[in-house]
C-alpha cells in the first residue's frame, strides 16, 4: 500500500486562496485522519462516554457543526434556528444514526466550508466578524483558523476516546 504524504505536502488545494491553503489543508488532514479512525468504528459504540469523557458521536458532530457555524459568521451572517437546534442536538445519543451516516455528515459539511473557503476574498481576512449573540470580536480570518484548529483539537479528543472505547 502506498501511503501518501500529508495533505501540506500534496500541493495546492485547487479554488482556495494562497492565504487560505493552511486551513484547507488542516481541514483535509483532519478528514483523512477522522476516516481512517472511524471507518470500521462500530455504530453501537458511537455514545459511549469511557471516563466520562465526550463521545465519538458528539465529537463527529461537533466537528460538523463548528465548521458549519464558523463558516456562517465569516461571511458575515447569523446563526439560524436550525443550526442552534443541531448545536443543541450535538451529543445526544441517537441510535438512528451510524458512524456511516456522521461521517457523511462531516464530509458533507467539510465540502461547504470550503466552497466558502474558496469564496474567501484574502482582502478581508481582517475585517470584523461579530460571534453569537453578543458579537464577541473576531474576523474572517480568526474564524476560518478557528474552524481549522478546533477541528483538530477534536480529532485528537476523538482519537483517544475511540482507542480507550475500543479497548474496554
Amino acid at each position: 500500500m502506498n501511503k501518501q504524504p500529508e495533505v501540506w505536502l500534496r500541493g495546492a488545494i485547487s479554488g482556495i486562496p494562497a492565504l487560505l491553503q493552511p486551513v484547507a489543508h488542516a481541514i483535509r488532514q483532519a478528514q483523512d485522519e477522522i476516516h481512517a479512525l472511524m471507518d470500521d468504528f462500530p455504530t453501537e459504540q458511537l455514545w459511549q462516554k469511557p471516563a466520562g469523557m465526550a463521545s465519538p458521536g458528539f465529537h463527529l458532530q461537533h466537528i460538523a457543526g463548528v465548521l458549519d457555524r464558523m463558516a456562517t459568521y465569516a461571511k458575515g451572517d447569523v446563526l439560524k434556528e436550525s443550526q442552534f437546534a443541531y448545536l443543541k442536538a450535538e451529543g445526544v445519543p441517537n441510535e438512528d444514526l451510524s458512524t456511516t451516516a456522521l461521517l457523511e455528515n462531516l464530509d458533507r459539511q467539510i465540502e461547504l466550508f470550503l466552497e466558502v473557503l474558496s469564496s474567501i476574498d484574502p482582502a478581508t481576512l481582517t475585517d470584523f466578524r461579530g460571534v453569537g449573540r453578543a458579537q464577541l470580536p473576531s474576523t474572517v480570518g480568526g474564524l476560518l483558523f478557528h474552524a481549522a484548529e478546533h477541528m483538530q483539537r477534536h480529532l485528537g479528543q476523538l482519537l483517544v476516546t475511540v482507542k480507550v472505547t475500543l479497548e474496554t
